[in-house]
């Protein structure tokens, strides 16, 4: 595995964001002129901006641009796994009907950058709408992360690059994806202060065994013409453990239409990572997208974390 990882490194992908890619076909003048302007969409202004070369679909009128994540090998159940089987980054560039364009998009990351690229493209103008796995044992460890967004085409193009960039600069520090994150170690005997966290997240919690944890429901309707809520799993955690000084907060969020941007901006902000986004049933209204989180830091600044995040959602 060692040498594959060395041959990698050596034929690092002219693809990547960064590195030349490579040179559009030449001799075809009005093809070439068509993927400029057939989309509606300045092409080549955004495979200047982005750093990708991209495809026209006139079918579908989407400009689409990949980027074969091949710099790091891949293994899943034991075999090297080609991007051509899944491990392809892409955005797809669409004219917009409110708004000049609207993006869409998949980065494939690897777990020390996931949380990076997420700021990066919160903070640049994008819209992080998913984030899970696609394998079971691969290594290293590989996560997928679905991007949106609405605004000028140029805008988009930007923080696609942006987000691009931001995993480049993980892998330029350390080529090989780290497997922990090297913060200062939790107790593993836990002394959680549950008044001083009770007052700042405005609510009573629950102590075990030094540990703490606090839950708020919210109710959804199901296509039966049931009404579930928290007892049912539609509801908000937050489980602190280790002492006041050094602690750990996981947990998961639930969100409404409008509220998931807002909260994973509040949480990233803060220092918090985000390690799952996705849903926990189907047919319920309002539509809820859970996303599950983690933190390390002092137990009251972490508690401050989750409850600006809670106070970003509608009452």
């Amino acid at each position: 595995m060692k040498s594959l990882w060395m041959a990698s490194l050596l034929a690092f992908p002219a693809s990547f964001p960064g590195h030349a890619a490579p040179e559009p076909a030449r001799g075809d003048p009005i093809g070439q002129e068509a993927a400029s302007k057939g989309a509606g969409l300045d092409t080549a202004r955004i495979e200047e901006l982005t750093g990708l070369k991209g495809t026209l679909n006139k079918s579908e009128n989407v400009f689409k641009l990949t980027a074969p994540r091949n710099d790091v090998p891949v293994t899943v159940d034991g075999r090297v796994l080609e991007p051509f089987m899944g491990l392809t980054t892409w955005a797809g560039f669409l004219p917009g009907q409110k708004a000049p364009c609207m993006v869409m998009g998949d980065l494939v990351l690897f777990q020390d950058e996931v949380n990076p690229v997420m700021s990066a493209a919160l903070d640049n103008g994008l819209s992080v709408t998913a984030l899970h796995n696609h394998f079971l044992y691969d290594e290293p460890r590989v996560f997928f992360m679905h991007i949106g967004g609405e605004g000028t085409a140029d805008t988009l193009a930007r923080g696609v690059r942006a987000a691009l960039d931001a995993a480049k600069a993980v892998r330029a520090r350390q080529p090989r994806p780290a497997t922990n994150s090297a913060r200062e170690a939790v107790p593993a005997k836990s002394s959680i202060p549950a008044e001083k966290l009770d007052a700042l997240l405005d609510a009573k919690g629950q102590a075990k065994d030094g540990m703490y944890k606090a839950v708020f429901g919210r109710t959804v309707g199901m296509s039966c013409g049931c009404e579930v809520g928290k007892e049912m799993g539609v509801n908000t955690w937050s489980a602190f453990a280790g002492d006041a000084e050094h602690a750990l907060v996981d947990g998961d969020f639930v969100t409404f239409e409008g509220e998931l941007q807002p909260v994973l901006k509040a949480l990233r902000h803060a220092g918090i990572e985000i390690v799952a986004i996705h849903s926990h049933m189907e047919g319920e209204s309002p539509k809820a997208i859970f996303l599950h989180y983690w933190g390390v830091g002092r137990a009251e600044d972490l508690a401050r974390a989750v409850k600006s995040a809670l106070d970003t959602q509608h009452k």
